[in-house]
């Protein structure tokens, strides 16, 4: 079985793959100061609440932008499974061709994420991944990775927000019935979860302006679903979008020595 990490700023996202199918998945937070005997315990314990015998973890593959704890999650993995990660980064095959300014820039999970959305879907591809920022991901018609955008997170925004307003509180993140807010969590609920939708829905018309109408947009992400109820903007949500990536990037770089990139 293939073990698939995604490590973000916010969540360690993990799933097991059996061949094509993606069996379990857990996400935990991405805590800087726990060590790698503490995730093992955890993972060990999550794997056997779904019946997983971990000897039957023989091959690993990792996406990270947190450098500290891709170390920590490397050591967990050879420690406790005896696999040594591949690690998505330069040199690595991923049957993308990346147009970016420099390609070494792209965060390797974008790259992920779009891979997967290349082999479900047909291009043009708007990827929209809603978590610690809210990334769009471009693939042209011809296949390319054309680049994209970047913005702050549904949560970072709101915790910049109330940590810098003295009179405003932290605030459940739904959506309000209606959008003029007449108290203060409601009128912050609809300036983030609304203002959110309109950001993403006026940045897709914006990008398909430029490659085609008939761009295909995929949701993916932690905040995902909650944008989705809002707007039609997503032709497909796929929560496991960056995990199937990451099989689809193992399996195009098997017998690659580990730990490169």
């Amino acid at each position: 079985m293939l073990l698939a990490i995604d490590i973000g700023n916010t969540n360690i996202t993990f799933g097991v793959f059996d061949q094509e199918r993606l069996i379990a998945t857990w996400r935990l937070a991405s805590d800087r100061e726990r060590l790698a005997d503490e995730y093992a315990v955890i993972m060990l314990q999550l794997l056997a609440t779904e019946g997983i015998d971990r000897n039957s973890i023989s091959r690993a593959v990792l996406t990270s932008g947190v450098p500290l704890l891709t170390t920590v999650i490397e050591e967990m993995c050879r420690r406790y499974f005896h696999v040594t990660p591949l690690r998505v980064g330069a040199g690595i095959k991923t049957g993308l061709r990346i147009l970016y300014e420099d390609p070494r820039e792209v965060g390797p999970d974008r790259i992920v994420d779009a891979v997967a959305a290349l082999r479900m879907h047909k291009p043009p591809l708007i990827v929209v991944d809603l978590g610690t920022a809210t990334v769009f991901d471009v693939v042209s018609r011809e296949g390319d990775y054309l680049g994209g955008a970047i913005a702050p997170g549904i949560g970072l925004a709101t915790d910049a927000l109330v940590s810098r307003a003295a009179m405003l509180r932290r605030i459940e993140l739904k959506a309000p019935r209606h959008v003029i807010g007449n108290n203060t969590t409601t009128a912050m609920q609809s300036g983030v979860i609304f203002g959110y939708v309109c950001l993403v829905e006026g940045m897709v018309k914006r990008i398909k302006a430029e490659i085609g109408e008939d761009a295909w947009v995929v949701g993916t992400g932690g905040w995902a679903e909650v944008i989705a109820r809002e707007t039609r903007v997503f032709d497909h949500l796929d929560p496991n979008l960056t995990l199937t990536g990451l099989r689809l990037v193992y399996e195009m770089n098997e017998g690659v020595p580990r730990g490169e990139g």
